[in-house]
């Protein structure tokens, strides 16, 4: 219980990130930055997959894993971790993106990338725990 009590923290830290960024993107204002990146990433092409802001898709994905942290049992441990582990993948593409392509590093990023791997990591751990 503590475990999933622990995935739920970290995800609402994870749904307050995306909820920030979702609120940049959509009321059309700069976002609050103290690395000097931040405006540069959000207005970059790798800010929208197919129209959709990647903020909005992370939102999503932290509400689904939050989601699953009320469900008990092996199937809920297993697509948190399937889910938590696709956004950990695509945070390390938008990590990537940030060091190359666009050449700026958005600290509110950086943060939500920290927040998916320790909520991949408790994810998997999860896993483990109910086999």
């Amino acid at each position: 219980m503590r475990l999933r009590a622990a995935i739920a923290v970290v995800c609402l830290i994870g749904i307050a990130i995306a909820a920030y960024l979702t609120y940049v993107h959509y009321a059309h204002v700069a976002p609050v930055c103290t690395s000097g990146g931040c405006e540069k990433v959000q207005h970059s092409k790798y800010a929208e997959l197919s129209g959709i802001p990647v903020a909005l898709l992370g939102l999503i994905g932290y509400a689904v894993l939050f989601g699953a942290t009320l469900l008990r049992g092996l199937y809920a441990a297993f697509g948190a971790a399937v889910v938590a582990l696709a956004g950990l993948a695509f945070s390390g593409y938008l990590l990537w993106a940030q060091l190359g392509p666009i050449g700026a590093i958005c600290i509110w990023c950086v943060g939500n990338d920290i927040t998916m791997l320790v909520v991949a990591t408790l994810c998997v751990v999860r896993l483990l725990r109910e086999q």
